[in-house]
């Protein structure tokens, strides 16, 4: 019997609910010896999180229930993990290594860690040996101040206003603002809050590493009904969102085709290929500036039908990099 077989047959036995002596788990687990016994029982508290006590009084070993949180507490290693799966881990696990660790979330990080390198050690790759085969590059993110991102984070929980100063990149100015936090948002691996606003009295995202000063105001939150958000900051494409949205439409040729086809740049976006083999790709957005930036990457495979605000956007981006490009080639 191997050592996983045993593990369910053992997982099997403790869920009976029953106090089982020693000498009746070695029998029910092949006739192994009591050091064998002792490895599995503490492979199964250890790495897997089951709750084995055992108990002098009745002399076995049994579940303690009052050790069990909420849920499944554990899981026995199945462990072929998908590419997908393999990919959840290692993103959560770097997630959960750049938060902060004595901050919001930090007395939660640290036995999460604890569990995730447990559960990943069980199989037949070790952790180490996963983040040594496998790389998650992370590119574009930006560091959050900390410090921030905790007062940010303790304020939403609690429902409170904030006082903020912050500094938005579209204009370089700086201005202060008192906002009723409504969620954070993690985006293209940088957070954003999503607030009310009570200087422009609206619904605003703000990059939360470009908030400066903060201070927690005693004052209680307003709540946005989440309907309002997400027709407000959830519709259109990417983070720049708003209530006039619009659909571009997209053509990528036939080679290019053969990625866009598989990406998901917005939930609602509607994609199909001609019969040319060239891909049609519809999408709603508010505010074109992130799509056009997303757009240039694919340039010269990508032709803009429409509409034409959008097409004049993407001219206008196209007309100034060429005048710049020949400027600097000019002698």
């Amino acid at each position: 019997m191997s050592q996983t077989e045993r593990l369910y047959r053992l997982k099997h036995l403790l869920d009976s609910g029953r106090c089982l002596g020693k000498a009746q788990l070695m029998e029910a687990l092949g006739g192994v010896s009591f050091a064998t016994l002792k490895r599995d029982i503490d492979h199964l508290r250890d790495r897997m999180n089951a709750p084995v006590v055992f108990d002098r009084q009745e002399g076995g070993y049994r579940l303690d229930p009052s050790q069990q949180a909420l849920g499944t507490q554990y899981e026995l290693p199945g462990l072929w993990f998908s590419a997908e799966e393999i990919h959840a881990l290692l993103t959560m696990q770097h997630l959960l290594a750049n938060l902060d660790a004595g901050g919001l979330l930090g007395p939660h990080i640290a036995p999460l860690m604890k569990r995730l390198g447990k559960v990943m050690d069980a199989g037949k790759h070790s952790s180490v040996e996963l983040s040594r085969r496998i790389k998650v590059q992370t590119v574009g993110a930006r560091p959050v101040h900390l410090p921030h991102f905790q007062a940010v984070g303790s304020a939403l929980l609690r429902r409170h206003r904030l006082r903020i100063s912050y500094h938005a990149r579209t204009t370089d100015q700086a201005s202060e603002r008192e906002v009723s936090p409504q969620r954070l948002i993690h985006y293209r691996d940088n957070w954003y809050l999503d607030a009310w606003c009570h200087l422009r009295q609206g619904l605003r995202s703000f990059s939360v590493d470009a908030i400066g000063h903060v201070r927690v105001e005693a004052r209680s939150a307003i709540d946005v009904p989440e309907a309002e958000l997400d027709a407000v900051l959830g519709a259109g494409y990417g983070i720049f969102a708003g209530r006039q949205v619009q659909w571009a439409s997209l053509r990528f040729s036939s080679e290019r085709a053969r990625w866009v086809a598989a990406e998901t740049w917005h939930p609602q976006q509607k994609g199909r290929f001609d019969a040319d083999g060239s891909y049609l790709l519809d999408l709603p957005y508010a505010d074109p500036r992130e799509l056009v930036m997303d757009v240039m990457r694919h340039v010269p495979d990508v032709d803009v039908l429409g509409p034409p605000d959008l097409q004049d956007a993407v001219a206008q981006r196209l007309r100034a990099g060429c005048a710049k490009i020949v400027g600097g080639l000019t002698p």
